[in-house]
């Protein structure tokens, strides 16, 4: 593996790359006198080769927040080659791994055969151009990169004190966070340089993209120190890797999460808890990662990334009356109707930020109105906003060129991994890096739907995905278990080939205290559980007074007390599949 000062060790090993939604400037310093803000998570595609690294850095910011407060700084380990990424990209990635948690319902049918104890009706039923500078002579950074990039200038500091760092911050318009100061010098011990971003001059907060930052290195880090200044408690990173195999953490450690914690009849509606104590448990120590997918990467559906059909060069020339037309033409926008008329709206996240900058409408006509029906309004069009070969040099740089690296990215790297973890502040003490480890299994949260078969007393015996099984009695929600119950299943550092290596196994505890827990209701059966056979001689409460309500014995349809004389053959359930309602890790 290379790590050298030379080139990034994977990447920026950095601060403030946004997560959706953003709050305010999102990053770790603003313009204009702003505050910096807390930050709820990060999200970056990295794609490994032998030749480099690529690192995409999905940024998405509050669209209700002045553009002029936009700002983010990245530490470096070398100056990378940048360049405009795909956010129909990172659309598809997220949407095609997302795990997703659900569940089918059975219904024993009692009454064939007249052998039913109860009703069996079912009820509670739950759905589921690049200019290099040496720099000055007077003390401070140097400035040895100023780009345009897309929507942003990005300028690269080089050398200086933290001080430094933050004077010249400071002078061009960045607010000082005091609390950056200490970090700022970790990372320049470490002869890292800063990349500082801002949106163009009169660029609107909805022009805003993912950057692709790329380096000779074979490594990849997510940074985490500096973030930790605008981090909230908690905050999610969620990682994805292109890659020839399955790649894991390597200096943070890897969790499987306790799935008998999940809320499975809400479907996972608390994932991210139990992520978060599982990755803060012992030996995890708040430095783990979960992973969500690994395997093939033809899993993600490329609708929207990129079409053959996208040609900016027609805009060149084009009248402007025209260019709506001609971007449906290239399924580009939708329009309700074939234009002039009706309502037309953008088909790719970035085409809406170029048309106001090119074509905006004018006062108080909503853009759907004024792109459907041009010729409504041609006296109105600002001849002065509309330049047809920057609009289609625009088109190319931010649309069209990053989709089609997208899909270049997806055909030649045939394995996915995505991997998760929370974690707050306190913790953001070391950037965690990650390896390749060809000889690991493949991973999928994607489907993961268990059963819960509803038993003639009415109570529900759920069947996880890994079998396991869990009874509930009638109108009583997800067990709370006890405080026994392990949120982890397990800890383990991951090596570059084979085995994990594991430093915690709770599957053991996890087996007995769901042992403990079925066989209080007295499932499976009361011989197995050790409890008399005879319900009124049980001095453990559990079986309250032996009546009739208290028979849960199942055996076939489940609701008689006489297992092996119930018929397996007269048992037709019914089953349907309950609403499975993704949920995602931040």
């Amino acid at each position: 593996m290379l790590r050298t000062s030379i080139v990034a060790s994977a990447l920026l090993c950095a601060a403030a790359w946004w997560p959706a939604r953003a709050e305010a400037c999102g990053g770790t310093f603003c313009d204009g006198g702003a505050t910096p803000v807390a930050q709820t998570g990060e999200t970056v595609l990295f794609v490994m080769t032998p030749e480099g690294t690529e690192a995409h850095i999905q940024i998405a910011y509050d669209p209700n927040t002045d553009a002029n407060q936009f700002a983010w700084v990245v530490p470096l380990l070398a100056v990378p080659e940048f360049s405009v990424g795909s956010q129909p990209l990172f659309d598809r990635l997220l949407a095609s791994t997302v795990p997703a948690y659900g569940f089918s319902s059975q219904f024993d049918d009692c009454d064939l055969g007249g052998r039913g104890d109860d009703d069996g009706n079912g009820d509670g039923i739950g759905d589921g151009g690049v200019k290099f500078d040496a720099g000055a002579d007077d003390g401070g950074p140097d400035v040895v990169l100023q780009q345009l990039v897309g929507a942003f200038e990005i300028t690269v500091l080089q050398g200086g004190t933290a001080a430094e760092v933050m004077q010249w911050l400071g002078d061009n318009g960045y607010e000082q966070d005091p609390a950056a100061e200490p970090i700022l010098a970790e990372y320049l011990a470490e002869n890292y340089l800063f990349a500082a971003f801002k949106l163009v001059p009169g660029a609107d907060t909805s022009e805003i993209h993912p950057v692709v930052l790329s380096f000779p290195t074979t490594e990849a880090c997510v940074p985490l120190r500096l973030t930790r200044i605008a981090a909230q408690e908690d905050m999610g990173v969620r990682t994805f890797f292109l890659a020839e195999s399955r790649m894991v953490p390597q200096n943070y450690k890897h969790v499987l999460v306790n799935p008998l914690l999940l809320d499975w009849p809400s479907s996972a509606s608390n994932y991210q808890e139990v992520i978060t104590l599982a990755v803060d448990a012992f030996g995890a120590d708040g430095k783990a990662f979960v992973t969500e997918y690994a395997g093939p990467s033809s899993v993600v559906g490329t609708g929207g990334v990129y079409s053959e059909a996208w040609d900016p060069s027609v805009f060149a020339d084009v009248d402007v009356l025209d260019v709506v037309t001609r971007l449906a033409d290239q399924d580009l926008m939708s329009c309700t109707i074939p234009p002039p008329g009706g309502a037309c709206f953008e088909q790719h996240p970035l085409l809406r930020g170029l048309l106001l900058q090119y074509l905006p409408p004018p006062p108080d006509v909503p853009p759907e109105t004024f792109w459907g029906c041009l010729t409504c309004y041609a006296d109105e069009i600002d001849s002065s906003a509309w330049d047809g070969a920057a609009f289609a040099a625009a088109l190319e740089q931010r649309i069209v060129a990053p989709g089609a690296h997208a899909a270049e990215l997806l055909a030649a790297h045939p394995y996915l991994t995505r991997m998760y973890t929370t974690i707050s502040p306190a913790e953001m003490t070391e950037d965690p890096f990650f390896q390749a480890n060809p000889d690991l299994d493949d991973v999928s949260l994607v489907n993961e739907i268990a059963t819960r078969r509803t038993l003639c007393n009415g109570d529900n015996l759920w069947t996880l995905p890994d079998g396991r099984e869990v009874y509930v009695p009638a109108g009583s929600g997800w067990p709370d278990f006890d405080d026994e119950m392990p949120w982890e299943e397990e800890v383990s550092r991951m090596p570059p080939a084979g085995a994990p290596m594991v430093i915690a196994d709770r599957r053991a505890e996890i087996r007995a205290v769901l042992d403990a827990y079925n066989c209080s209701h007295g499932w499976p059966t009361r011989a197995i559980c050790g409890l008399p056979e005879d319900p009124a001689s049980d001095e453990s409460g559990a079986w309250g007074d032996g009546g009739e309500s208290d028979r849960r014995e199942v055996s076939g349809c489940g609701c008689g007390s006489e297992p092996s004389e119930r018929a397996w053959y007269g048992l037709f359930p019914l089953v349907f599949l309950a609403r499975m309602r993704a949920r995602r890790s931040a």
